[in-house]
């Protein structure tokens, strides 16, 4: 029985396939909630675990870029899958808030629900606040793009599988909107944080996940993982 099996069979008992926690006791809800972590183990890598990933990663030209579409991915977030964040009862994307953001004030009964919190986005320092049913300045960004890791790969891969890169917590991260539409589907190579004291944890997870997911670089991706990866202490 794998490390996942108790879990899950909570979660079969808590909420029935269900993604909201309503008819649920708090305790129960908060049992589920904090035995499923919002990290894997080990992600993201090390700079030296990922400068050793990278090294063993697939080269080649992205393929089948002609052939992308989002829905390939899932229509909406999905707590249905067994990646990193899954089957917990929590909407995909409150799990990412309830991860990235300080100040956090989660729901009295239903811990999946963020009230308010600030995020210091990673990808330029701004601090952004969020408060429940208000219009917000975060998204929640791929890190390798869906776009680009369909080139990568993706293509092949079952729509489960899919489903599962799509809401895989260690896939996504809490970002400031503006920023997130200008890096769009952009791979390393065309796009790096503006803050460029992220740029070693910004390859170390770009990488982990490529590894993670068994995808390709192409060589200029691969060129500028190694760049920002050198920016790491040593």
């Amino acid at each position: 029985m794998g490390p996942r099996a108790p879990i899950l069979a909570v979660t079969a008992a808590l909420l029935l396939g269900a993604c909201h926690h309503e008819d649920r006791a708090p305790g129960e809800v908060r049992a589920l909630v904090d035995q499923v972590p919002l990290a894997g183990a080990g992600f993201p890598p090390g700079a030296a675990t990922a400068r050793t990933q990278l090294a063993g990663l697939k080269v080649e030209w992205g393929k089948n870029w002609e052939t992308y579409k989002r829905e390939n991915f899932g229509r909406y977030w999905s707590d249905e899958t067994d990646g990193v964040g899954g089957r917990n009862g929590c909407d995909t994307r409150d799990d990412v808030l309830r991860r990235d953001l300080k100040e956090l004030r989660e729901g009295d009964r239903n811990r999946c629900v963020v009230i308010s919190g600030v995020l210091h986005d990673p990808y330029t320092g701004k601090e952004l606040p969020y408060t429940y049913r208000r219009a917000s300045q975060i998204q929640t960004d791929h890190v390798v793009a869906l776009g680009a890791a369909w080139r990568g790969g993706a293509y092949a891969w079952t729509p489960q599988r899919r489903l599962e890169y799509a809401n895989d917590l260690d896939v996504l991260l809490a970002v400031d909107k503006q920023t997130n539409y200008e890096k769009s589907s952009k791979t390393a190579d065309k796009w790096k944080p503006p803050l460029k004291t992220y740029w070693c944890e910004y390859a170390r997870r770009y990488t982990g996940i490529k590894a993670k997911y068994r995808l390709s670089v192409t060589p200029p991706e691969k060129l500028a993982l190694q760049e920002m990866l050198a920016t790491c202490p040593r």
